[in-house]
């Protein structure tokens, strides 16, 4: 982000808006990445945009109601959950830590706004939602907006289902204010 935000990078950037997103394990990195800028005091970070994330990686089914209704027959498994990122947890990542489990993190003052987006039929939606309400209890700008219907990875079907067509024109919106 750093570099991103560095006037010689040519990257074109104009210097207002930097905004970092991500779905499902990527809003996982998304949230990491603008929490660990603003504990180094890196303020260029001007949005966080996470799509369905993974926010809380013990995985306790008893913590979120998704995992158990949502847990079989809508594309994501929360019996796949654990396998997806054992890459990760299984190289010594600690899920208690708040770098791997954003939703974690005591203190979410002063983080840049956000744009949480969950699927109803998500295994992730709860921990997607309650990450929103947290940021909004701490004072943080933050919408989520959940798509009815919908399952995790829906994003990508925008092209071909009317109905998700919303979910860039929310973002684009959401970019727009400062």
């Amino acid at each position: 982000m750093r570099w991103a935000a560095e006037a010689d990078a040519g990257l074109g950037w104009d210097g207002t808006t930097l905004a970092v997103a991500g779905d499902s394990s990527g809003g996982t990195f998304a949230a990491a990445v603008a929490a660990r800028a603003h504990d180094d005091g890196f303020d260029r970070i001007t949005h966080q945009i996470l799509y369905y994330p993974s926010l809380d990686l013990d995985f306790d089914v008893e913590r979120y109601a998704s995992l158990r209704e949502n847990a079989k027959g809508y594309g994501l498994e929360t019996a796949g959950l654990k396998p997806f990122n054992a890459f990760y947890l299984d190289s010594g990542a600690d899920p208690a830590d708040p770098l791997v489990s954003p939703v974690k993190r005591a203190d979410l003052t002063g983080l840049p706004p956000a744009l949480v987006v969950t699927a109803q039929y998500d295994p992730l939606r709860d921990e997607g939602e309650l990450y929103g309400e947290r940021l909004r209890e701490a004072g943080v700008d933050a919408k989520v907006s959940r798509y009815d219907g919908a399952g995790h990875g829906f994003v990508q079907h925008f092209s071909w289902i009317p109905e998700y067509h919303k979910v860039f024109e929310e973002t684009r919106d959401f970019l727009g204010r400062r």
